[in-house]
């Protein structure tokens, strides 16, 4: 019988060998690069031949005038992505549970969800023309009803929120699918006996759909944890310019500019070390609390 199994599961375990090949080359090989972080790093040289300077990296890192800043930035523009991006998908799941004609439906549903699938360097163009202060759509309308228009892209006041806006726009059609498949899975004859007790619609989804939805919804807040020190590189990168640096300058596309265009390769990779060290203690913590609220585990 063993050996039967064995043989059944051969292949499928032959098709995981592209992965982890691909991930050990991709994940874990430029793991001995961290060693950057304590040098001096000079390309030419190399790792091996490259300045040993212990900690000097990290020091130089905290004493940057602006490090602190960008911490705040990135930690209120993902905690900001990440509220929003709980409420704003549940509510679209449960008013589109709501809607009994299945074609319009479905229309919804793939409208809502087209943008998932656009990269950001097409939505930042996009968003770039309805967001102008002369010619944008958005600002035109503000004009119309008596408004002062705003420059979105190139405000300090309104750069954070304008990213975790269009933030949303693009990502919340795929939580909704998930949202609406937990909706789904809530057994229907409870519903029935909420509507044989006269109970509203309303009632329903406060005292039915929401309670059915809490171990996903209390998974996916937990999970989302993790990723607090990831505010969306893609984004930021494609839409922020010097005039917004003070409330848009995240720690991804600061390390960005700092290894690729002023090559300090050192203090980079010592910035990259430091969020990737937060960020497992984050994720550490975020599965313990999924297990603990959700009953969720990966292994």
């Amino acid at each position: 019988m063993q050996h039967k199994k064995w043989r059944t599961q051969l292949p499928l375990h032959l098709m995981l060998i592209p992965g982890l090949i691909a991930i050990i080359i991709f994940s874990y090989v430029p793991m001995f690069g961290v060693a950057i972080a304590f040098q001096n790093f000079i390309p030419a040289k190399g790792i091996f031949e490259s300045k040993w300077v212990g900690l000097d990296n990290f020091r130089y890192m905290l004493d940057l005038p602006d490090f602190y800043q960008i911490i705040w930035n990135t930690l209120f523009i993902a905690s900001m992505k990440i509220v929003v991006g709980l409420i704003v998908p549940v509510t679209i799941a449960i008013l589109l549970n709501e809607i009994r004609k299945e074609a319009y439906k479905r229309s919804l549903q793939t409208m809502i969800y087209l943008p998932y699938f656009l990269s950001w360097v097409i939505l930042s163009g996009i968003l770039i023309d309805i967001l102008s202060p002369s010619t944008g759509v958005v600002n035109m309308f503000l004009e119309w009803i008596g408004l002062d228009s705003i420059f979105f892209l190139g405000d300090n006041r309104w750069f954070p929120y304008t990213l975790v806006i269009s933030n949303e726009w693009k990502e919340f059609g795929f939580s909704t699918i998930v949202y609406l498949a937990a909706i789904v899975g809530i057994n229907p004859a409870l519903y029935e006996a909420a509507i044989v007790d006269g109970a509203s619609r309303w009632r329903q989804i406060w005292h039915i759909t929401l309670p059915g939805m809490r171990p996903i919804i209390v998974l996916m807040a937990t999970l989302s944890i993790g990723s607090v020190l990831n505010a969306g590189f893609d984004q930021v990168f494609n839409l922020y310019s010097p005039i917004v640096y003070e409330s848009g300058d995240i720690i991804d596309t600061f390390v960005y500019r700092v290894g690729m265009i002023e090559a300090q390769y050192g203090l980079a990779t010592a910035i990259g070390v430091l969020k990737s060290f937060v960020s497992l203690l984050l994720i550490s913590i975020s599965y313990y609390l999924a297990y603990r609220f959700a009953n969720y585990r990966i292994f």
